[in-house]
């Protein structure tokens, strides 16, 4: 019942969470199984809606939004919690490196919020820019598969998941947690700019990442990774998989244009991390398009290809 691509997705979510769970019965962290449960259930109520959908044949459309979106909502947690779940990984990291190549260019972290912070207004549309990835992403899963473009869909929620765990494996073997953990921002300077990454997570950074997670919840999760930037890859796939969208590819290159600066300042970046997410990006689309060319399923019924639909 599920597409190739479905399939992979499933068969990585459940690695995954035996991933997980298995972590968890191996150390003494705390886990919010009634926060889990909450959002583990909702993205499962809805792929099991598009299970019914496609199984009934009455909507391929919703059939192929609904599972795309319980798809990424499962993968989401069981993948943010492997992420936590990895660490401690001690105080060796690559952000002493990456502060120096920064610094070959002129980037300083510090400077530019101090810059921002001059500009009140643009940091709130910067703020706001930078927490709108996830909504993105449910509005390109929604508009692919309601519109029929099931390439387009597929391709996209795999590479995503590609991106994803090459991102953390990457992360692994090379920790970085961000500028925000190494330099001291004036709290006034954050409270201006109503900061994302500021003082205080950076210091909670420096805390998990020494000493590891003592609680695991879905409510309480921070962003571990700073390179490569995995928001850089949410924003560039945005973008890329609504190529043939007239009305959504404008306002998202727009949207996603302002993104790159909103990265840096709200999501507490090196300028490399930027580069980086392009790099981790390129290769996840590379291997998504091979992954599928390689598992396309025959006994799937042919079906008609949306009109403006475009290959990937």
């Amino acid at each position: 019942m599920l597409f190739p691509a479905e399939r992979l997705v499933a068969l990585v979510i459940g690695a995954f969470l035996i991933a997980d769970l298995t972590l968890v019965a191996g150390s003494a962290i705390s886990v919010d199984w009634r926060g889990y449960g909450a959002v583990v259930s909702s993205g499962a109520v809805i792929l099991a809606i598009g299970l019914a959908y496609r199984w009934s044949g009455r909507d391929r459309k919703i059939a192929l939004a609904a599972i795309a979106a319980g798809l990424f909502i499962l993968f989401t947690i069981v993948g943010a919690a492997l992420n936590y779940l990895l660490i401690p990984v001690g105080a060796e990291r690559i952000d002493p490196l990456l502060i120096r190549l920064d610094g070959l260019v002129g980037y300083s972290w510090p400077g530019l919020v101090g810059w921002a912070s001059e500009y009140p207004v643009l940091g709130t549309v910067l703020r706001w820019t930078y927490v709108s990835s996830l909504p993105q992403f449910v509005i390109v899963i929604l508009t692919l598969g309601m519109t029929g473009r099931q390439a387009l869909l597929h391709a996209f929620l795999l590479t995503g998941v590609l991106a994803a765990t090459l991102t953390m494996a990457f992360w692994l073997a090379f920790p970085s947690s961000g500028p925000s953990a190494y330099f001291a921002i004036p709290v006034e300077t954050a409270e201006r700019l109503g900061m994302v990454v500021g003082p205080d997570y950076g210091v909670e950074l420096n805390r998990v990442m020494t000493q590891g997670a003592q609680r695991l919840s879905p409510q309480d999760a921070l962003g571990l990774i700073a390179f490569p930037s995995f928001h850089t890859v949410m924003a560039l796939m945005a973008v890329w998989f609504t190529r043939s969208i007239r009305g959504l590819f404008p306002v998202f290159v727009v949207i996603n244009t302002l993104m790159l600066p909103a990265i840096l300042i709200h999501g507490g970046h090196h300028l490399i991390d930027l580069f980086g997410g392009l790099a981790a990006f390129l290769i996840s689309v590379w291997l998504a398009r091979s992954v599928l060319a390689r598992v396309s399923d025959t006994r799937q019924r042919p079906e008609p290809a949306a009109p403006a639909e475009q290959g990937f």
